[in-house]
């Protein structure tokens, strides 16, 4: 996804949060501010790709600060997010077990996202609202179809916390008798999910876990491992989680291969790329 205006003001809100949580020095954080000023300053213009100038600000703030993750305790506060809330949507799925409400349980994971939202967001509140709502965009049946056809399914992960929610669209992914694989983060970026994160929820247990090889923002495609680049070519099927994942599939060359956004919509541009409502759940096929 290119960027929008919108993007210039965000990246400086995010920045200036993710120093705040990387470090307490107020010089460094003004050296580095400089650096991330000079990023925008020489990369942001029409046409730029998002989750590529956002990759390269927070490698910038976890190399010049010396954190390799900023957002450490946040991760944590995410994963107690989601198990609080874990015994009430799996009531939820009680009373239907239909795949499309097992994808808007995932995406209602989607919100558990301080990277995008901000760290004064009222996450938990908007969880259970989230899962009370209906689909935006509704792609349920073609991906239905899909899985039906496939034996292979790549499953790009998104954030900590709403890995938790992805646990349970997995088990359900497995009454259609397809393999699947998560990818994650080889490395902490943003409050992203990493191995770590996986195994401590037990993602091991209804999948095959893999990293993308890096740490960027979603999936930027030079940057990916040549392992990953495998995977994902040779994948039936690919179902991406929340929006960093949807910037950078929407730069890449898919082919034929069906692949499916599962996102809440949290910001005006992505709103308008998809395009779909504001706080909208998606549930898009790019292909």
């Amino acid at each position: 996804m290119k960027v929008h205006y919108e993007c210039a003001s965000c990246f400086l809100r995010q920045s200036r949060e993710a120093l705040d949580l990387a470090t307490d020095d107020e010089d460094l954080k003004m050296q580095v501010t400089e650096k991330i000023n000079q990023i925008l300053c020489s990369e942001f213009r029409k046409g730029a790709v998002s989750n590529q100038i956002g990759t390269k600000i927070h490698r910038t703030i976890k190399k010049e600060t010396g954190n390799p993750d900023p957002y450490h305790d946040l991760r944590i506060k995410s994963d107690e997010i989601a198990l609080q809330f874990l015994p009430q949507v799996e009531k939820l799925l009680d009373n239907d077990k239909s795949l499309k409400n097992y994808l808007k349980v995932a995406i209602a994971g989607n919100v558990l996202d301080f990277g995008a939202l901000g760290l004064k967001s009222d996450i938990e509140g908007r969880v259970m609202s989230t899962v009370e709502k209906d689909l935006a965009i509704d792609h349920t049946s073609q991906l239905e179809e899909d899985l039906k056809k496939a034996k292979t399914v790549l499953y790009l992960a998104d954030n900590v916390g709403e890995i938790v929610f992805d646990k349970l669209l997995l088990k359900k992914l497995q009454e259609y008798n397809v393999e699947v694989t998560v990818a994650l983060k080889k490395d902490p970026i943003l409050n992203d999910a990493c191995m770590k994160e996986a195994l401590d929820v037990g993602l091991d247990e209804v999948a095959r876990l893999i990293t993308t090889g890096t740490d960027s923002i979603g999936v930027i495609y030079h940057d990916l491992s040549d392992d990953f680049k495998q995977e994902f070519e040779m994948a039936d099927l690919v179902i991406a989680k929340g929006l960093g994942n949807y910037e950078g599939l929407t730069e890449m060359g898919l082919g034929d291969k069906p692949v499916f956004c599962l996102l809440n919509v949290k910001c005006q541009p992505i709103a308008r790329d998809i395009p779909a409502e504001l706080g909208g759940n998606v549930v898009l096929k790019l292909n």
